[in-house]
């Protein structure tokens, strides 16, 4: 499912028991200096990252200062973020000149401890002759297995101008350990320059046709089922916001379509970053 570009009011874009992807949790919140916003989400774990400029987070009394700081877009800096419990009361307020903030979640209910995140995890794999080149900045990733429910959060770019992502094509959507998990998904796309744009496939079944959806700046995609490769046009970069949630368990395990498996063997890295995501 497409969801376009649109003044959210603050409110929830993916909000909980979504009827697509009912696992995850997906709002944007744009504050100005000093403007505060206080949510909970119950029955959810989840993730603060700053697109752009800089905010102050309390969680339950607990505060977490100048999270963020980057500048004009995604591009212009690294990710921060603050982990937030299951249903716990949080404010966060704008001490930049203004700011856009990712908050990402998962279904989960036992109540963990929060803790802020001030580097990330970096993973770069794929080739430009393969046209999979891209890296992805694990946030909420493997090495905070330990401290977190059923939430994956990362960044995602491609490298250079065009090509692919999310190729060898996979999905996650049916429970059959070992060989797969069900994790819903949720994507939010930025282009630069931002009147860029691409393509998300959704192929249900392999070798039959699927759903496409153009993607532009600001674009959510829920992906619930089905192979989900997406490309971004020649000369332009794509970065995508990506949340997972598991059914059962927080390790991802992708299942690649058939037809294109092979082709884990021709991507430099790509083993690498499947492991990145258990």
């Amino acid at each position: 499912m497409h969801i376009a570009p649109h003044n959210n009011h603050n409110q929830a874009i993916v909000d909980v028991e979504n009827d697509n992807v009912p696992l995850v949790y997906f709002n944007i919140v744009k504050l100005k200096k000093g403007e505060a916003f206080e949510y909970q989400v119950p029955g959810y774990e989840t993730c603060i990252v700053p697109a752009t400029g800089t905010v102050d987070v309390d969680v339950e009394g607990l505060s977490y200062s100048a999270l963020g700081g980057r500048g004009v877009d995604v591009w212009d800096g690294d990710p921060q973020g603050v982990y937030v419990p299951t249903g716990a009361k949080t404010t966060i307020v704008c001490v930049s000149e203004e700011t856009e903030v990712f908050i990402a979640g998962a279904r989960y209910e036992k109540v963990l401890d929060p803790f802020d995140v001030r580097e990330h995890d970096l993973v770069q794999y794929g080739s430009d002759d393969t046209k999979t080149h891209r890296k992805i900045k694990h946030i909420l990733g493997q090495k905070h297995h330990d401290k977190v429910g059923r939430l994956l959060v990362s960044e995602l770019y491609t490298v250079g101008a065009g090509g692919w992502s999310g190729f060898p094509s996979h999905k996650h959507d049916t429970e059959r350990q070992p060989i797969e998990t069900r994790h819903d998904e949720c994507y939010n796309f930025r282009f630069k320059p931002d009147y860029g744009s691409g393509l998300q496939m959704l192929q249900r079944v392999d070798n039959e046709p699927g759903d496409a959806y153009h993607i532009v700046n600001g674009s959510t995609v829920l992906i619930d089922n089905g192979y989900h490769p997406c490309c971004v046009l020649p000369g332009y970069e794509m970065y995508y916001f990506t949340i997972l949630g598991g059914l059962t368990q927080r390790s991802l395990v992708q299942y690649f379509q058939p037809t294109h498996a092979a082709q884990i063997e021709t991507i430099p890295g790509i083993k690498d970053m499947i492991a990145k995501f258990k």
